[in-house]
C-alpha cells in the first residue's frame, strides 16, 4: 500500500511538472499568433495612441514575463481572467461548454470501450479467420481516415441523403435529452470509430500474445473451454496494456474533440477554442489550451499509475 501510495505521489509530481512545462508553451505559443486584438476590436480607423491605450487597459503593454506571472498567479488562486472580446469571466464562458464536451466524450466512451473491447477479444479468439481480418480491415481504415473526412461522410449519407440525423449539432441551453442524444449521434460516431479501432487492435494484440504462455497452454489440455481462459486467465493478465490504451483514448476523446467540434457546429470547448483564436482572444485560449493539457495529463498520468499497480512485476521491481 506504501508503495501505491509512493507511485501515486511520484506521478502526480511528474504531471505537476509537465502541467508547468506545458503552461510555459501555451503562453509562448498564444503570444506568436499573428493579430493584434486592440486592434481587431477598434479597427481600423483607430489611432496609434487609441490602440496604445486600449492595450496598456488591457495589460498587454507588459513585458511577455510579467504577464506570464499575472497569468501564473491567477490560476494559482483559481481565476481564469476575463475574456478581452467581452468582458466576461471565463469561467463563465467554459462552464457550459466543457460540460458539452464532457457530455459528448462519455457518450462516445461508453459506446466504444466495450464495444472494442468485445472485438478485441473475439479477434483473438478467432485470429486468422475472415472475420479477424475483417475486422483488422476495418480498423486500419478507421484509423487512416481523419475525422474531419469521416464527419463528412456521415453528414452526407446520414443527414443530407438519408435524413435521419441533423447535420449540425448546435443545442441550446435548455434543450431536452432526447435532443441531446439525437443531435449527438453523428459527432459521437465520428468520435468513437477512431478510438474503436485503436482499443480493438490492442487489445487483440495482448490477448494473443498471453495466449501464446504456458499457463494457458496447459488450461488448454485441461479442457477448459476458450471463452473462459479469455476471461478468467487471459484478460486479467492482459489489462495493464488495455488500461493505459483505454486511458489514452479516453484523454483523445476530450482532447481530440475540436475538429469533430467545429464541423458539427457543437457548442463545446473545442469550438470555444478556435472562435477565440479567430477573435484572438489571447486568454480564453489560453484558458481553453490548459484545460485541454491538463485533462490529457491526468489521464495519462493515471493510466500510468492504474498500469504499474494491475502488474506486480512493475509494482516490486527487483533491485
Amino acid at each position: 500500500m506504501n508503495s501505491l501510495f509512493k507511485l501515486v505521489l511520484q506521478r502526480l509530481a511528474l504531471g505537476l511538472l509537465s502541467l508547468f512545462a506545458v503552461s510555459v508553451i501555451i503562453f509562448l505559443a498564444v503570444g506568436m499568433l499573428p493579430g493584434d486584438i486592440a486592434q481587431a476590436m477598434l479597427g481600423q480607423s483607430a489611432t496609434p495612441e487609441t490602440i496604445a491605450a486600449f492595450r496598456a487597459q488591457l495589460g498587454l503593454d507588459l513585458p511577455p514575463l510579467s504577464r506570464f506571472v499575472q497569468w501564473l498567479l491567477r490560476l494559482l488562486h483559481g481565476d481564469l481572467g476575463a475574456s478581452l472580446a467581452n468582458q466576461r469571466p471565463i469561467a463563465e464562458l467554459i462552464g457550459a461548454r466543457l460540460g458539452n464536451t464532457l457530455r459528448l466524450a462519455a457518450l462516445a466512451a461508453l459506446v466504444s470501450v466495450p464495444l472494442a473491447l468485445v472485438l478485441g477479444m473475439l479477434a483473438a479468439l478467432y485470429r486468422n479467420s475472415w472475420f479477424d481480418r475483417l475486422l483488422n480491415t476495418s480498423a486500419l481504415s478507421a484509423v487512416s481516415f481523419p475525422e474531419f473526412f469521416v464527419a463528412y461522410l456521415l453528414i452526407l449519407v446520414f443527414s443530407v441523403k438519408l435524413g435521419w440525423f441533423p447535420s449540425l449539432s448546435n443545442l441550446a441551453p435548455d434543450a431536452s435529452f432526447g435532443t441531446i442524444l439525437e443531435r449527438s449521434v453523428l459527432p459521437v460516431v465520428t468520435l468513437s470509430l477512431v478510438v474503436i479501432a485503436q482499443m480493438m487492435r490492442m487489445t487483440r494484440a495482448s490477448l494473443i500474445n498471453l495466449l501464446a504462455s504456458p499457463y494457458i497452454e496447459m488450461a488448454r489440455l485441461k479442457g477448459i473451454s476458450q471463452s473462459r481462459i479469455i476471461w478468467r486467465h487471459a484478460l486479467p493478465n492482459a489489462l495493464a496494456p488495455i488500461v493505459n490504451v483505454i486511458a489514452l483514448n479516453l484523454a483523445y476523446l476530450v482532447v481530440g474533440v475540436v475538429v469533430v467540434e467545429v464541423v458539427f457546429v457543437y457548442p463545446g470547448l473545442g469550438q470555444l477554442l478556435v472562435d477565440s483564436v479567430s477573435k484572438r482572444d489571447i486568454p480564453v485560449v489560453q484558458a481553453c489550451s490548459l484545460i485541454f493539457a491538463a485533462t490529457y495529463i491526468l489521464l495519462n498520468t493515471g493510466a500510468d499509475v492504474l498500469s504499474i499497480a494491475s502488474n506486480p512485476r512493475l509494482m516490486h521491481p527487483k533491485g
